[in-house]
């Protein structure tokens, strides 16, 4: 891989997030300790994360600038087809990166294995150069592992790691209607979620979570849940809490989106509408009244260094 730069992607410890609220560190120290918490525990574990950022900038020493950037400012970094991406904190800062690199490997390293439990996280602080180092000399086994695309009709377009929610930005109910093949249906719910192989120990584990809550309390039974390999080609969607009435049905519930294939949704809904994925509500499409969206596999594949 040619490489001008490494690109060290970070994340706000709790202490930093509260120092922000607070203008001193003692003011945040008496709201924590005042509600119950342990603010030792937060400063260890800000300590901690400084530390591993610090030996992580040691270690990535090739001889290259090393840009450091917060997660908040993803969705307006430009990365460059040159840069080596590093990501140090939690799996959802790997899902959050993923979908605005543009295909370059991701080496994701777990910066607090005591805390940090890195299912997407193959690296700790002592192996990072040597898993960087193998991405760069081109040695490096890839793990490509499928995306999903929102996609508006004016072309504008949204990546998802772990999973898309298309719906309502505020609790209301959404309405739209859902072709999924030769089914069309006009749906009122909470809205959809989408999952790819990635995701769907996330999010969508927690759907069939609440399904067998419900069959193991009424005596029904439960569905199996979907788990699908992180490059499986597939998507699996849900509609979220779907309402049965004159104008809408409940028929068109679940199902796969398989390869080649797409799910399109035309919004019904005047405003409030709304595309996020990966839980970053911020970085949104928006979904109003005569927006039409179709959601399929991204022809992108997140790239993920492996040991």
């Amino acid at each position: 891989m040619t490489c001008e730069k490494v690109v060290l992607v970070t994340r706000r410890t709790g202490l930093s997030e509260l120092l922000e609220r607070f203008p001193t560190k003692g003011q945040a120290r008496f709201y924590l300790e005042h509600e119950g918490f342990d603010f030792a525990a937060t400063q260890a574990e800000h300590d901690d994360y400084t530390a591993a950022i610090e030996t992580l900038r040691r270690s990535l020493d090739f001889g290259l600038p090393i840009q450091e950037i917060d997660r908040s400012f993803l969705p307006t970094y430009l990365f460059a087809p040159t840069d080596l991406v590093v990501t140090a904190g939690q799996d959802g800062l790997v899902a959050n990166t993923a979908k605005y690199v543009g295909g370059s490997p991701i080496v994701a390293v777990n910066p607090d294995p005591s805390r940090m439990d890195g299912i997407l996280l193959p690296f700790q602080v002592a192996g990072a150069r040597t898993g960087a180092a193998a991405v760069l000399e081109g040695r490096s086994r890839l793990r490509e592992v499928t995306m999903a695309e929102a996609r508006l009709s004016d072309g504008s377009r949204l990546l998802a790691f772990n999973d898309l929610f298309i719906g309502p930005r505020s609790h209301v109910s959404a309405k739209y209607v859902l072709g999924h093949g030769t089914r069309r249906e006009r749906q009122s719910s909470s809205g959809l979620i989408v999952s790819t192989g990635a995701g769907s120990t996330g999010w969508l584990s927690s759907v069939f979570n609440m399904s067998a809550g419900l069959a193991a309390a009424f005596g029904g039974a439960a569905a199996p849940p979907v788990r699908l390999a992180w490059e499986d080609p597939r998507l699996v969607f849900v509609v979220r809490e779907p309402f049965a009435s004159r104008e809408s049905e409940v028929s068109l519930a679940a199902g796969f989106v398989e390869p080649g294939s797409e799910i399109t949704l035309e919004s019904l809904m005047p405003s409030g509408g709304a595309v996020f994925s990966d839980g970053i509500e911020s970085d949104f499409l928006a979904f109003d009244s005569g927006a039409v969206l179709t959601v399929a596999a991204a022809r992108e594949r997140a790239r993920l260094a492996a040991p």
